[in-house]
């Protein structure tokens, strides 16, 4: 989480329903714009979310993507660089 609060996009890996799906995450709104640009996403997909910095224990300003499906499998297969995914 602190590499997507240093401006980085971390891919949070999680399940809904037993469904795969990810979180693409960062403070840095316009890397994760430029990102979702190349993915197909509708900006208004974007979601603000502050997240709490554990080193500092402040809310910081963050915004996610919801990816799943054949845009999740995209990313899977490395076609998008740059991302941390841990």
């Amino acid at each position: 989480m602190c590499f997507a609060l240093d401006g980085g996009v971390w891919l949070h890996r999680h399940r809904i329903d037993d469904e795969p799906m990810a979180h693409l995450v960062s403070a840095d709104k316009e890397r994760l714009l430029a990102l979702g640009r190349e993915l197909g996403l509708r900006p208004a997909w974007l979601q603000y979310k502050p997240l709490k910095d554990p080193r500092t224990g402040e809310r910081v300003p963050a915004w996610h993507w919801d990816v799943w499906g054949a845009r999740l499998e995209t990313l899977h297969l490395g076609r998008q660089g740059g991302l941390r995914d841990d």
